[in-house]
């Protein structure tokens, strides 16, 4: 059970990170659009689209990447305080009562949505260049299905904790430098800090 559960964690890390280089060609793209329109004097309306495209398939693929990775906000000022079993409890409630139901719905809907666009031909009316709006509404449905998957992991992984008390692991991948852990990994102590303190030149306000 625990390498099904990491292959989907695996897939979702692969697709959050291979659609993560939208940001790149989406800040290509308005870097050009910049210079096009206050160096050149010739603006391309049909460019912000493109981006609003970009960006919002870049948020919508990265949605199972975070939830795979344990990401997004929760209270955790409170929630950390409670025991594994109680973590997975809560957070099986949840998933249940609102992120199944919310996320069928978002699929179901995202398919109609996609397809009312794909059979009217949908484009941008703001030009004659206007892109076309159906590749990008497909989306809706297919990262509405990756989540809803990641999701069926994470309603396993609350079962598992709740009858062993203990999260079960996860995909490992870059996460926020913890600063305790990287003074170990360095072997520095805060004492050794502090003896560079005297290094720091310290200047008086105004000067």
């Amino acid at each position: 059970m625990q390498k099904v559960l990491l292959f989907v964690d695996k897939v979702s890390t692969w697709v959050g990170h291979a659609f993560s280089f939208f940001i790149v060609g989406l800040t290509l793209l308005i870097s050009w659009e910049v210079y096009s329109r206050y160096v050149l004097h010739h603006s391309h309306p049909w460019v912000f689209d493109y981006m609003i495209m970009m960006y919002g398939t870049l948020f919508m693929m990265a949605g199972a990447y975070t939830l795979a990775k344990n990401g997004h906000v929760r209270g955790d000022m409170i929630y950390g305080y409670f025991t594994p079993r109680a973590q997975a409890t809560i957070d099986l409630t949840l998933y249940i009562v609102f992120f199944l139901p919310g996320i069928v719905a978002f699929v179901w809907a995202g398919y109609y949505y996609a397809a009312e666009s794909w059979a009217i031909n949908e484009h941008s009316n703001v030009t004659s260049e206007g892109p076309a709006y159906y590749p990008f509404k497909t989306i809706i449905p297919i990262a509405g299905a990756i989540v809803l998957v990641q999701g069926i992991v994470e309603i396993i992984r609350c079962v598992i904790c709740i009858k062993q008390n203990a999260w079960p692991s996860r995909e490992a991948d870059v996460q926020e430098v913890d600063v305790d852990e990287l003074k170990k990994m360095v072997h520095v102590k805060d004492e050794d800090i502090q003896k560079l303190d005297k290094y720091v030149v310290h200047k008086e306000p105004g000067k």
